[in-house]
């Protein structure tokens, strides 16, 4: 449609001279348009047309064919093309494809006047210090590599729905641990809490009940009193009702999808890299946008104070008891421990990203989390001494899988296997216990060298391969300390 300032522009630059065709393109309209508004009355001094310039295709077939479907649509679901291939097969070579607009804007027509009621949302007052909403979103749309390999995350976000203020932890999982770390990390960045906290149903904080329907789990609520504050939720399914922090992920992945285009590679060299030296800068970036200084500057005389202290951002499982099979198993999962620790009791601090094991107050191993769907880890290093010595227990090893930490190990077991037939698993748990000993990422440079090489090989192999790498040792002449430094010291010091 064109407008008042259009047809200003297009007579403006004709009495400076220009074409027609000029003066079209610079008010943005075709040629032929621009010949029709070259004189006359402006587009809002033209009475609106409520007539129709051309017979309507459908309207011998509106009331007994299309008016039926309508009314049994009482959600306002059907759509024009549906109804437009109804009509071709009811009446074949009456109606095509380029009748399909004509169609739309009739049922447009109709759905305005009589068609179903719609769903009617009720804009919200929010006052300031009053609510803070959280929730996690999967960023598995970026498309982020950490040095080449896919890296699947989430981001913990809050947003004070007053003032807009916000902030994002990096998660793996919807966890308890990463909730509360997520959620501590805001509010004592924020330096307040507000008074509600509203969330969805995840499970990190309400759990089923069994006549159906959810509520706060004890953890949970064990937070909230921490805190001083209430909680709210929304309806199962109804995503909108919680608007202000759904609003801020799509604003806030946009930013980012906009920063790695810019930025020309998706791939970091660590996570920290990725998360401290480029999300949590672009968070930092919408805090100072749109007025939101402003507006916090308002809201922040009216938050809770907080807490003299944080929460223990772990799940504390104790005693657990290390089993002859150098594992523990809590939480529905299966860890490896080190072989040391078989038949002692322990304790074990399950963090959002990662494991301490505990013995007597004193820390023993960490290590990461398993995330997805996995429900073991096991950690080669922990128990290839005793697999050294009996290989045969590979073939039928539970958890065998997970003594493959990279896929040129994988590529190898399936070599050995084919070379050496049931001697491979020997083979193999020399090279672990290789690995172990001297370092994994040694260890699968060289499995990539000889593996390229296309020739048979073994541990023994992999060993001359190693002592080929000579180790340049500085020759340094014997250190002689000066004594009378020394008493200048002393001296200086009043001691001498």
């Amino acid at each position: 449609m064109v407008t008042d300032e259009q047809v200003r522009l297009l007579r403006r630059k004709l009495m400076e001279g220009k074409t027609v065709v000029a003066a079209a393109a610079a008010s943005g309209m075709s040629e032929k348009t621009a010949h029709k508004w070259k004189s006359g009355a402006m587009p809002s001094a033209r009475p609106e047309r409520h007539w129709k310039t051309r017979k309507d295709p459908f309207e011998s077939v509106w009331e007994t064919d299309v008016l039926p479907l309508l009314q049994k649509d009482t959600a306002g679901r059907l759509e024009a093309t549906e109804l437009l291939r109804v009509l071709r097969d009811a009446h074949p070579g009456e109606f095509h494809e380029g009748q399909l607009r004509t169609l739309q804007r009739r049922l447009n027509l109709y759905r305005a006047h009589s068609g179903p009621e719609k769903e009617v949302f009720f804009e919200q007052v929010h006052p300031p210090g009053r609510e803070g909403a959280f929730d996690f979103t999967s960023c598995s749309e970026l498309g982020v590599t950490i040095e080449g390999q896919p890296f699947p995350h989430l981001l913990f976000h809050f947003i004070l729905t007053f003032s807009r203020w916000q902030s994002v932890s990096l998660a793996f999982s919807e966890t308890f641990e990463a909730l509360l770390s997520g959620l501590q990390a805001a509010l004592f960045a924020l330096g307040g809490v507000p008074a509600v906290l509203r969330s969805d149903n995840l499970s990190a904080a309400t759990h089923r009940l069994t006549g159906g329907g959810r509520e706060l789990n004890q953890r949970y609520r064990q937070l909230l009193e921490h805190f001083g504050a209430s909680s709210t939720r929304i309806e199962p399914g109804e995503a909108h009702q919680n608007g202000a922090i759904e609003q801020s992920h799509d604003t806030l992945k946009r930013r980012l999808e906009q920063r790695l285009i810019l930025r020309g590679s998706r791939d970091f060299a660590s996570q920290e890299a990725y998360f401290e030296g480029f999300v949590r800068p672009v968070a930092r970036e919408l805090n100072t946008e749109r007025g939101v200084p402003e507006r916090l500057a308002e809201e922040f005389p009216q938050l809770r104070p907080l807490p003299a202290q944080r929460l223990p951002e772990y799940t504390l499982f104790e005693p657990v008891t290390v089993r002859k099979w150098s594992t523990i198993h809590f939480a529905k999962t299966t860890y490896s421990v080190p072989s040391r620790l078989i038949g002692r009791k322990i304790s074990v601090r399950q963090f959002a990203g990662h494991i301490e094991v505990w013995y007597q107050g004193a820390l023993c191993e960490s290590f990461p989390r398993a995330r997805g769907e996995s429900r073991c880890r096991i950690d080669y290093r922990h128990i290839v001494w005793s697999l050294a010595k009996k290989p045969g227990a590979m073939a039928h090893y539970r958890y065998r899988e997970e003594l493959f930490p990279t896929l040129r190990f994988r590529q190898t077991y399936d070599a050995l296997c084919h070379w050496h037939g049931h001697r491979a698993d020997a083979e193999y748990s020399r090279i672990l216990l290789l690995a172990a000993s001297t370092g994994e990422s040694a260890v699968d440079a060289r499995l990539a060298l000889l593996l390229s090489s296309g020739e048979r090989f073994g541990s023994d192999q992999l060993k001359l391969a190693s002592m080929e790498v000579a180790v340049v040792v500085p020759d340094l002449p014997p250190y002689i300390p000066d004594v009378a430094e020394y008493d200048a010291l002393l001296c200086a010091r009043g001691e001498l």
